[in-house]
């Protein structure tokens, strides 16, 4: 009887405990969007020392950030062109990745691989920034004169792209991993009894099993992507206005958000908070499509 009691005491404890830290963390989520959305809608609202305050207009549906214009359309399309592109190159790899590793590599060389790709997803973002600068910017560059075409020193949107499919490709590896593994071994023994090769049990057994776990990868990924500031401002270029190809300088909403900043108070700064509302919108847009495709593919109906 004392020792059920103490057990009721012990999960009551540890249910408040998780109550609390629950509670700290939606709180914060909400100051944090609440605070960007006050400062974001500033600008538009209250003229600054000068008399001015900015257009919603030329906010929303410039092409071209600028001081006194700041537009933020170029810069969106921008950022969900890049991050699709490193989604759409990402997620073939890492699902290939993750069915080398659990389901053809030898036991030991899959567990060496799997704490490298581990090891590669906890890498900070300075790091794969310096080796955007160091090795895929010469890389893009060079690739760009064999072309004929001009690039300034490979800061471009291609060098953007391969930045973030570097860093998301880890992020997605390591949950395909866990998707697959997830997979009933009944099902693999099934298809194989049934005269399916390896390759065939592996693409549509395997990966199929474990479509819905990938997918939510994939969101996780794209997320980590549209987030990324630090790499994506060292290989980006700072264009201002939507980047009209592969080899051209570009600009992100986290870039421009990040670059340019020095002091802590006026327009130049408030603004930057309307660049936040504007991806935190994108990223919400972003992961409801997602999440309902997600859905779908859980239901089995693609």
């Amino acid at each position: 009887m004392i020792a059920s009691k103490k057990k009721l005491v012990v999960d009551n404890i540890i249910h408040t405990i998780f109550l609390i830290l629950t509670i700290i963390c939606s709180l914060s989520i909400v100051l944090i969007v609440t605070i960007t959305f006050l400062k974001g809608t500033r600008p538009f609202l209250v003229p600054y020392n000068d008399g001015v305050k900015a257009s919603l207009v030329s906010f929303l549906f410039s092409l071209h950030y600028v001081k006194g214009v700041y537009g933020a359309l170029g810069v969106a399309i921008n950022t969900i062109v890049i991050v699709f592109f490193a989604a759409l190159i990402a997620l073939p790899l890492s699902v290939l990745t993750a069915l080398f590793i659990v389901r053809i590599a030898p036991k030991l060389l899959g567990q060496i691989i799997q704490i490298v790709v581990e090891l590669l997803a906890a890498v900070p973002s300075i790091i794969f920034g310096l080796f955007g600068m160091g090795v895929i910017n010469p890389i893009v560059r060079d690739l760009a004169f064999v072309f004929g075409l001009q690039t300034a020193g490979g800061v471009s949107t291609l060098s953007v792209i391969l930045v973030l499919v570097i860093m998301i490709t880890p992020t997605i590896t390591t949950l395909s991993i866990s998707a697959m593994q997830a997979v009933a071994p009944d099902q693999i023994n099934a298809s194989l009894a049934l005269g399916a090769t390896m390759t065939q049990t592996n693409f549509k057994v395997v990966i199929v099993g474990a479509k819905s776990g990938i997918f939510a990868a994939l969101i996780l990924g794209v997320g980590r992507a549209l987030g990324e500031a630090t790499a994506v401002s060292m290989v980006c270029g700072g264009a201002t206005s939507v980047s009209l190809g592969i080899f051209s300088p570009t600009s992100t909403l986290t870039s421009t958000m990040m670059q340019g900043i020095h002091e802590s108070a006026g327009l130049n700064y408030d603004i930057r908070f309307s660049l936040g509302i504007v991806l935190i919108v994108i990223i919400l847009v972003s992961n409801a499509l997602l999440n309902a495709v997600k859905k779908r593919i859980s239901r089995h109906e693609i």
